[in-house]
């Protein structure tokens, strides 16, 4: 006998676990995951920064307000989820220069104070570097044990080895199959993640081209010692980023290749071509690899994510392509989504609007 409920959400990341525990105390909600623990691809391997310099007006504004909302959420469970970690471009003159230009937060500093905050730099290295003081580390996996715990706390059902295979449209919602376990639910997110268009088409509905794209990260052991409080560095150029993670580094070669929805996995080359990189702009001396992971950041052409009900599909609410947003969006993401749900927030919210997959 299928189950019942408001809305059933597919993917157990952390938009949608975020969303299981906004709409948990209003709703009966009910959350599936294809895999047997939750956030177990791109939520689990992201860089676990909130940067107010990163993205596009909208992804801004909801970083802004996300900041805001954990730093409650630290001081009501007494653990600390955001510490300071500033980000700092380097590279050309032009490459600063344009990320200068798109950006109200970073602001250029000499190479003499570059060097002074990051010793571990070559001088020979950067031509111009800027920085955003604003910018956050978080602890992901605390965030994300905290929305699953809201949300159960709250009456959400969680069910993981529970992949969607079958969903249609009955005059009251949806039928969905999904593992073992049936549902009866009056709204559909997509909240699949990398597989948000695949759950379309098992859905009937119109796919919206969202692209799973690659992006290697690796913890390495070095030389030298890591200053543990030291920035987060990035190629200007888009072509590396590294910051300290404890005694050890954090590096990724920022890659954007477009992948198939999959497990994915890192590429030998694509990391040792990075050590040499990392290499070339530091005095650190990267001896190896500790361990290597990839994710897969899905996003639409135009960079934005989808946040809304689709067009021909009644009752089929999109939350999906968030690109490598949704760990710094995840709260305002959640509380956007959960009011367009319920009605609270209309489609022509200054927010909504533009991330509307009507756009």
């Amino acid at each position: 006998m299928a189950q019942t409920c408001d809305v059933l959400i597919v993917g157990g990341g952390i938009a949608g676990l975020s969303l299981a525990a906004r709409l948990g105390p209003e709703m009966q909600v009910a959350l599936v995951e294809a895999e047997s623990s939750l956030a177990y691809h791109t939520s689990s391997r992201s860089a676990r920064q909130m940067q107010p310099s990163h993205g596009p007006a909208p992804i801004r504004t909801l970083t802004e307000r996300s900041i805001s909302a954990v730093e409650d959420i630290s001081d009501r469970i007494g653990r600390r989820i955001l510490s300071p970690r500033p980000l700092m471009f380097i590279g050309t003159e032009d490459d600063v220069a344009l990320k200068l230009s798109a950006s109200e937060v970073l602001q250029p500093i000499s190479i003499e104070e570059a060097l002074q905050r990051s010793p571990d730099l070559r001088p020979e290295a950067l031509q111009a570097a800027a920085l955003d003081d604003s910018s956050l580390q978080v602890e992901a996996d605390v965030l994300v044990d905290y929305y699953r715990d809201q949300a159960l706390a709250a009456g959400a059902q969680i069910h993981c080895d529970a992949p969607v295979h079958t969903a249609q449209q009955v005059s009251a919602g949806w039928i969905v199959g999904a593992g073992e376990e049936a549902f009866h639910a009056g709204t559909v997110v997509n909240a699949a993640g990398a597989w948000a268009d695949p759950l379309a088409v098992i859905s009937g509905v119109r796919i919206l081209g969202l692209e799973p794209f690659r992006r290697t990260a690796a913890v390495v052991n070095t030389s030298e010692p890591v200053a543990e409080d030291g920035h987060m560095i990035l190629g200007a150029d888009g072509s590396f980023y590294y910051r300290p993670d404890g005694t050890q580094l954090l590096i990724s070669p920022c890659e954007t290749v477009a992948s198939q929805a999959e497990d994915a996995r890192p590429i030998a080359a694509d990391v040792d071509r990075l050590m040499e990189r990392i290499n070339s702009v530091t005095t650190l001396g990267i001896t190896g690899v500790d361990r290597a992971w990839t994710g897969l950041r899905t996003e639409p052409a135009d960079g934005l994510p989808m946040v809304g009900y689709d067009e021909e599909a009644p009752h089929f609410f999109w939350l999906a392509g968030q690109g490598g947003y949704g760990i710094q969006t995840s709260w305002a993401m959640a509380d956007l989504a959960a009011g367009l749900i319920t009605g609270s927030i209309s489609d022509d919210d200054p927010v909504a609007r533009p991330l509307s997959p009507l756009r």
